[in-house]
């Protein structure tokens, strides 16, 4: 399996929290885990955000974001460019996402088209879930609650 994350499935492998334990088997049944570079920002900032809502402790916070930057670099890291941002104009308009999102469903399908093979995206982004299945990927979780 070739598995996208975006960042409302990413976090969920540093805040345990519903989705955590699913999120952790998809990625350690793929073959291939990527996201896009704005994840970096957005990962950190929802673990921020944890802290600040006092979800999480501080030292709890400060544990997930360094294992976050840890396996950074782990992951396949999609760049973004002109292009990108281009498809990501279309898709917003077209399924009515927000700017983010329309970025992680731009940056999985350009990805799919360039190695042509089937993308399976992780996301617990309602209105991403919904797009993405329209769009013709395989989302993961199957059901959103």
């Amino acid at each position: 399996m070739i598995l996208y994350l975006d960042s409302s499935a990413l976090v969920k492998r540093y805040i345990a929290e519903v989705g955590s334990e699913d999120v952790n088997d998809w990625i350690g049944q793929a073959d291939l885990v990527s996201t896009c570079l704005v994840s970096r920002a957005e990962v950190s900032a929802a673990i921020a955000r944890s802290s600040k809502l006092l979800v999480l402790s501080p030292d709890d916070a400060l544990r997930a974001v360094n294992a976050f930057r840890a396996e950074w670099e782990d992951f396949l890291r999609l760049p973004v460019t002109e292009t990108l941002i281009k498809q990501a104009d279309i898709l917003a308009w077209e399924y009515g996402l927000r700017g983010y999102d329309s970025i992680h469903l731009a940056a999985a399908l350009l990805w799919k088209d360039a190695i042509g093979e089937p993308i399976v995206l992780a996301t617990y982004d309602r209105q991403l879930w919904a797009a993405a299945s329209r769009a013709g990927l395989v989302v993961k979780p199957e059901t959103l609650k």
